[in-house]
């Protein structure tokens, strides 16, 4: 429990010292070296791939 508290209060302060404050995107999309290698959100690629397919179901969005 202590090196949780530990390594939780060191994440904080490197948090509090960094230039924006904030954690970087953990998002796929947000990747530069996955969007340059053509990978992508799951839901994102569904999506992308029902509009590609003139044959697709229609569904409410």
């Amino acid at each position: 429990m202590a090196l949780l508290a530990v390594s939780m209060i060191l994440m904080c302060i490197n948090i509090l010292l960094k230039k924006n404050g904030r954690f970087r995107s953990q998002h796929v999309g947000a990747n530069k070296a996955m969007r340059d290698n053509k990978v992508g959100c799951v839901q994102s690629q569904d999506f992308q791939m029902r509009l590609d397919n003139p044959r697709a179901v229609k569904e409410r969005l």
